[in-house]
């Protein structure tokens, strides 16, 4: 799995790529939690190109809440795939996080 980061004026955007399980999960966790430290108060998860994500990935997305939740902070969802989504509705996770059909409606959130 990677992470790309790509900052617009305030908001940081994450675009992650391949499998979010618990191979990829603690890595993940790592570098978002270096990005909330850096102080990212705003940031958006592009799942567009995760085509999987298993109970490790929901807790790395949970942890990261909770971090920028203490800084006074936000995470946004968006881009995710028809398989994401539905593990997000079955896990509750979507009413946990904010999730946008794309990465311009998320922006438009902030």
């Amino acid at each position: 799995m990677e992470i790309i980061r790509e900052d617009k004026d305030d908001i940081t955007l994450c675009k992650i790529n391949g499998k979010f399980d618990a191979i990829a999960a603690p890595e993940a966790e790592k570098v978002i939690s270096k990005i909330i430290s850096d102080g990212a108060k705003k940031i958006i998860m592009n799942m567009e190109k995760v085509g999987y994500i298993s109970s490790s990935g929901l807790r790395a997305l949970l942890v990261a809440a909770k971090d920028i939740k203490a800084q006074k902070g936000k995470i946004i969802i968006c881009s995710m795939t028809e398989s994401v989504n539905k593990v997000f509705e079955i896990s509750g996770f979507s009413t946990i996080f904010e999730t946008y059909d794309t990465e311009m409606d998320a922006m438009k959130h902030f």
